[in-house]
């Protein structure tokens, strides 16, 4: 549940963040913390979007692979970005400890499913070929030893890699709050804000609930973001992600469908990820099976039947609950924060929200106070759009289709 909100809006405040998921909520921490009026205001409750939304799998990884960053960018900064995301996954485990928010954090380790046997040798080969210095822990998992991660015939062998956590999502966002709240920040919700206007102290917001005046504004909406920000909307392409759970199983009959308890995704590039739930007794699964639906009940029977596909087992299982939310893609599938036009903004983390929001958001708040701890790898590359796109993702229908078609052909 969304903590309680506070009510009356101040006139003016030194910090104003726009959103209260993971990345506003860490930049709040870190400025009330530092002493400085911090409020933070959200259009619906608290943690409504894909904070308490998502799948709950923590990865401290980005989309592109060394050798795509080393052609965009060089070896320097392609390694400082890998590595500055897999210090992003250390760093979570450790806040969650330190700050003791109850969310059922734990490191289970992932296994990525290879969805053809032509994929499972790519996987065998990376394995293989690791770069030197950017090494992680991770094994193959051979086709006839499967059943040992998955009670599924429908891959064809994976790899397990050890570092990957899992946690909930809305303990954790509640917990964030909490934190927040007991550091003096002002969390307000519903109170959509409606426009921002510079002045001489800074920036005045209108609201629906009020005017307020504030020195610094931080943009921390990612996949929500609408025509308040037009130029981080331009910069960040919603994609729905939908979810159900399955109604609670007998423990023994849910802990066969995936013994060892890690979470999954495979190598599609339309992807689906699934695990248990924390008491272990339900599947959660989820995927991107409509372009442009928001309504997770009416995209229910795709959602059913691509989990039915890996494990036909559950045709009698009857679903509890689905829905969805928008997960923030960019151009360059990387991750940004920064600065534009005086507004303070982190976004962007292509499905790896739960561990990317949370450090980048860290990291801008420390950034707007001026400590040099605040610098980032991700606020290096430049922040890409495309011409003709204004935040609606026309071209994503298209872009799905031909995904699907690979994922077949493959």
């Amino acid at each position: 549940m969304p903590a309680a909100e506070d009510s009356a809006i101040p006139t003016s405040t030194d910090v104003l963040v726009i959103g209260s998921g993971y990345t506003g909520l860490h930049c709040a921490l870190q400025t009330a913390r530092a002493g400085r009026h911090t409020t933070v205001i959200d259009t619906q409750d608290l943690g409504w979007g894909c904070s308490s939304r998502n799948g709950g799998q923590i990865s401290g990884e980005i989309k592109p692979d060394y050798d795509e960053l080393n052609r965009r960018y060089g070896s320097a900064e392609a390694r400082a970005l890998i590595l500055e995301a897999r210090t992003a996954l250390e760093w979570l485990g450790e806040f969650v400890d330190q700050q003791g928010i109850e969310c059922d954090y734990r490191r289970c380790g992932r296994f990525v499913a290879a969805h053809s046997p032509r994929q499972f040798e790519k996987l065998v080969a990376s394995a293989r070929q690791q770069i030197p210095g950017l090494e992680r822990e991770q094994r193959i998992v051979d086709p006839r030893e499967q059943a040992s991660e998955i009670d599924s015939d429908y891959y064809h062998g994976g790899m397990v890699i050890d570092s990957h956590c899992s946690l909930d999502p809305a303990k954790y966002q509640a917990g964030l709050a909490g934190l927040a709240r007991a550091s003096g920040a002002q969390l307000i919700a519903h109170c959509e804000a409606t426009n921002i206007e510079r002045n001489a102290q800074g920036f005045r917001v209108s609201t629906v609930r009020g005017v307020i005046q504030a020195r610094d504004l931080v943009i921390a909406t990612n996949g929500y973001s609408g025509s308040l920000a037009p130029w981080q909307r331009r910069r960040v392409i919603p994609i729905g992600s939908y979810m159900l759970a399955t109604e609670a199983m007998a423990p023994e009959r849910a802990a066969q469908l995936m013994p060892r308890d890690r979470v999954f995704s495979d190598t599609r590039r339309i992807v689906v990820y699934f695990r248990r739930s924390p008491d272990g007794r339900s599947l959660l699964f989820g995927g991107r099976v409509s372009v442009f639906e928001s309504d997770p009940v009416k995209s229910l029977p795709a959602l059913r039947q691509e989990m039915l596909r890996i494990f036909p087992q559950l045709e009698d299982v009857r679903i509890s609950h689905t829905w969805m939310g928008f997960v923030g893609y960019t151009f360059d599938t990387l991750p940004h924060l920064g600065k534009e036009d005086g507004i303070y903004y982190a976004m962007g983390y292509c499905g790896s929200g739960i561990c990317l929001a949370s450090y980048l958001g860290n990291r801008l708040g420390l950034q707007l106070l001026g400590r040099e701890e605040g610098a980032c790898a991700f606020d290096k590359p430049h922040f890409q759009t495309r011409p003709l796109y204004s935040g609606k993702p026309w071209f994503l229908a298209p872009s799905v289709r031909y995904y699907q078609l690979l994922d077949r052909l493959s």
